[in-house]
């Protein structure tokens, strides 16, 4: 009588609904699929923009203590980038930095030199090149392109 009940036990667990799945616990007997996550960008090269967001977050703070609603909304590291020399990456900058009464060449020359180890991010928005904004960048490049 005990072999008989111990029988059921083990039989009514292998009959059980969790066991009625298939391998890894999915119905029809599918196996469980592992999820796979994929990096798109380089972590390294996402971190040194991060720590340059921040910087100039909080360099802006400094230049701009008191007087917030003057600060910039943003200063844009691909925008920056695009531009093909380092003087008109400062002359943007300066002309940013328009409102602000602090001394600002100390912070130009520092997010230049911090703009020298970063690369642009190819998934990343570009910049329109006109000033529509219902075009996609697609449509916008070869509107602006020349003919």
């Amino acid at each position: 009588m005990a072999a008989q009940r111990l029988g059921k036990r083990v039989l009514s667990k292998l009959q059980s609904p969790s066991r009625a799945r298939g391998p890894g616990g999915s119905p029809s007997g599918l196996q469980k699929r592992h999820a796979r996550v994929t990096v798109k960008y380089d972590r390294r090269e996402l971190q040194r923009r991060l720590d340059v967001e921040k910087w100039i977050d909080g360099r802006l703070e400094e230049l701009y203590r008191g007087r917030e609603s003057d600060m910039p909304d943003e200063v844009n590291i691909d925008e920056l980038l695009e531009l093909d020399s380092e003087d008109e990456r400062s002359r943007k900058i300066q002309g940013l930095l328009e409102s602000c009464t602090n001394p600002t060449e100390d912070f130009v020359q520092e997010l230049l030199a911090k703009l020298r180890g970063l690369h642009r991010q190819p998934g990343f928005p570009q910049s329109s090149c006109s000033d529509d904004p219902s075009l996609s960048p697609r449509q916008d490049r070869a509107h602006t392109a020349p003919p």
